[in-house]
């Protein structure tokens, strides 16, 4: 196997994915913009002479080229906050431009955003009908739409579509990052949204293996491929669950419309999170059918263990700053 590349290695995604390749002894180029945080990265995953560092813009185009060459697979695993969406689609462009330069085929990681609403209690499939509601799911859309736009037919290229995520690698940026940090630090925190109805958060080290066994499938290429989680838990159970594994309980306040919109008016960010709490009413379930099919069994670490795995990575860092 030649060297693969990580773009946005130092998120939650992108590290995962970076020590799955680590574990099956995959070279791997972790590009990201910063220097200092790529190389807490590669300490973070043990320091492995297999990881080589590339510090760039991925809007530039000439920057994702230069990181690719020499390599037979590109992770695009780059989030852009909410109150940018609209970048997506300028970065997108740059991406498709500079791996199409370097020969080497695209996976890419996304989210649910583009079904829109739900539609149906059943977990569905890859070929659900995409009607995004939301201006973030319909900009998502539009990025799927480019990525398989015929003018950059001359790349293989393929969409792992995950729900909401954890694991030892997220930071405070994710949905349940500021959940799960200020249980593990024994805080007062906050849950965005419905606590109530049960919903899917897939493990990133799961998340990472599924992504990571597609992209080195040949035949995987040219699909949107789901990436579905243990099965859905209430957000009550979710953070009952930390505080077991913190040993520390203080309280978690929900936060709905009404207070995200006033957060909103201090923090552009917590406002954008108001247009996506339909997920956390009607939450959309993912089914892992065709993975199956193609490949075999989900990976599906409880929820017990993941959550306890997490509390411990966020501790064993906030320790290592102090």
């Amino acid at each position: 196997m030649k060297k693969t590349l990580v773009l946005g290695a130092t998120g939650g995604t992108g590290m995962a994915i970076a020590g799955e390749l680590v574990k099956r002894g995959i070279p791997a180029v972790l590009f990201g913009r910063s220097m200092d945080k790529l190389e807490r990265t590669k300490t973070e995953l043990g320091g492995s002479p297999l990881l080589e560092l590339h510090a760039g813009d991925v809007f530039r185009a000439e920057d994702v080229a230069a990181a690719a060459a020499g390599t037979e697979i590109v992770f695009h695993a780059v989030s852009v906050s909410y109150d940018k969406m609209a970048d997506q689609l300028i970065m997108g462009r740059a991406v498709l431009e500079g791996v199409e330069r370097s020969g080497a085929k695209l996976a890419v990681v996304d989210g649910i955003y583009p079904y829109g609403r739900r539609r149906s209690p059943e977990p569905i499939g890859e070929d659900f009908p995409k009607n995004p509601h939301t201006r973030k799911g319909r900009v998502k859309l539009e990025f799927e739409r480019l990525l398989f736009d015929p003018r950059y037919a001359g790349i293989p290229k393929l969409i792992a579509r995950l729900p909401d995520y954890y694991g030892p690698s997220m930071n405070a940026g994710s949905y349940l990052g500021p959940t799960l940090e200020g249980i593990a630090a024994g805080k007062t925190t906050i849950f965005a949204g419905s606590m109530r109805v049960p919903r899917e958060f897939v493990y990133l080290p799961d998340a990472a293996a599924m992504i990571v066994e597609l992209a080195l499938r040949g035949e995987a290429y040219g699909q949107n491929w789901h990436i579905p989680s243990a099965g859905p838990i209430s957000g009550h159970e979710l953070v009952k669950i930390a505080q077991s594994a913190a040993g520390v309980k203080r309280p978690v306040l929900p936060l709905g419309r009404a207070s995200l919109s006033a957060i909103g008016l201090f923090a552009p960010v917590m406002k954008e999170i108001v247009e996506m709490l339909y997920l956390t009413e009607e939450p959309l379930l993912l089914s892992g059918a065709k993975y199956e099919a193609l490949i075999g069994p989900i990976p599906a670490t409880p929820y017990a263990q993941g959550v306890r795995e997490t509390i411990e990575a966020m501790r064993a860092r906030a320790a290592a700053k102090a």
